[in-house]
């Protein structure tokens, strides 16, 4: 009852650090997309081997996600997200710095792996609000993270096309250091949860994911969609630089603010919920992500058709990401960061597959072979759901 008690309130700037800064995290995450073609030529390296830069990133996420997010109910969670910048600044400035392809690698992974920060700040900001305000609390830190997944590439396409790819992760780092030092100020210290060890910590991951059929779900869910997802994203620059487009980054990063319509419409899920059940509401997300890959193998060639099929590409994943966080948030309060862990690094090890699948695709079929990764995984998705859902309310 004592730590109850002495427990932080969720007040506005609190809240407001946590939106702006997984907004700015999770960019360093996406800041490559837009870059692949720039950084193929800057080192004369193919475009298949460059998007391995994506695919490492999204497997660092994924690792980081693993190793570090638990530590969110072992450890004061404050001190632990301060040590975490200087290793994420570390990583951008050595990209900037970076004095051949193959440094880029270990580095792009380092960059993932440390950019898990906003995975921590979304439980947070549900343990710190109060009940009534929980769910509004996690949409907008939510909502901060998925503004900035999309407009990373905007910010990175321009600074790309115009200063160099390196710029953008160094300006990357000095936004990191400025965020350091708000957290630093003001974001309050958060008392573990969890007692025991690292290891005993690690194990009882392994008991929620045997004990919890509605986690496993959501996790093969949401892998799948973002698998279908990265796909698109990771090769549309280098589709745009084809024929009949022929632009450069700017264009491919501006695709972002397009997204950014979806994702903010899927914000609204909170209203749509008192409506539709949860997995109506999913159902309909997959849906609407397997019409996007109809408009991009039907009226890919033209930018109208792109334009539509990123907005609903985007409004389904991320409805049904909040869809399901919502659903995994409800298991256990005291195991957020765990639950959480879970489901992202399924999540991102999903991206991961997809960037690679999508790649090597890309290489042999082009556009077409893309478009039939994103079908084959969004089908996976909406199989798993429909064979799988006990009717989550």
């Amino acid at each position: 009852m004592e730590n109850l008690q002495m427990k932080p309130k969720l007040t506005p700037i609190i809240l407001w650090i946590m939106i702006i800064g997984s907004g700015l995290v999770v960019a360093n995450n996406y800041y490559n997309q837009p870059l692949l073609s720039l950084i193929a030529k800057d080192f004369n390296v193919s475009e298949s081997k460059v998007s391995n830069i994506a695919m490492l990133t999204q497997i660092g996420y994924a690792c980081g996600l693993l190793f570090i997010i638990p530590l969110g109910d072992l450890l004061k969670r404050k001190r632990m997200i301060l040590i975490d910048f200087v290793f994420i600044i570390a990583a951008l400035l050595g990209m900037y710095f970076a004095p051949s392809v193959s440094w880029l690698f270990p580095l792009s992974f380092l960059i993932g792996f440390t950019s898990v920060i906003p995975q921590v700040f979304v439980p947070m900001a549900s343990e710190l609000a109060e009940p009534k305000n929980k769910a509004q609390a996690v949409g907008m830190v939510m909502s901060g993270l998925l503004v900035g997944i999309l407009l990373s590439r905007v910010f990175s396409g321009f600074i790309g096309e115009y200063l160099g790819w390196r710029e953008v992760y160094l300006i990357g780092a000095i936004l990191m250091f400025v965020l350091w030092i708000f957290i630093y100020i003001f974001l309050p210290e958060i008392q573990p949860n969890f007692k025991g060890t690292y290891n005993s910590l690690m194990i009882s991951i392994v008991d929620l994911v045997k004990s919890q059929p509605q986690l496993r779900l959501a996790s093969l869910r949401g892998a799948a969609g973002f698998a279908a997802f990265s796909a698109f994203w990771t090769t549309l620059v280098f589709h745009l630089e084809e024929a009949p487009f022929f632009v450069g980054s700017d264009v491919a990063g501006a695709f972002g603010l397009i997204g950014a319509v979806g994702a903010l419409a899927a914000a609204l899920v909170g209203k749509v919920s008192k409506v539709l059940s949860t997995s109506k509401i999913i159902f309909y997300s997959i849906i609407i992500m397997l019409i996007s890959w109809g408009f991009f193998y039907e009226f890919g060639y033209t930018y109208w058709g792109l334009i539509v099929g990123v907005i609903l590409i985007d409004l389904g994943l991320q409805a049904m990401h909040v869809s399901n966080q919502t659903i995994i948030f409800r298991l256990d309060a005291k195991a957020g960061n765990r639950v959480n862990t879970v489901y992202m690094t399924s999540y991102f090890i999903g991206g991961s597959l997809g960037t690679f699948i999508a790649a090597n695709a890309w290489d042999k079929f082009q556009w077409n072979g893309v478009v039939a990764v994103g079908v084959f995984f969004t089908l996976i998705c909406l199989i798993s759901h429909i064979l799988f859902n006990k009717n989550n309310k």
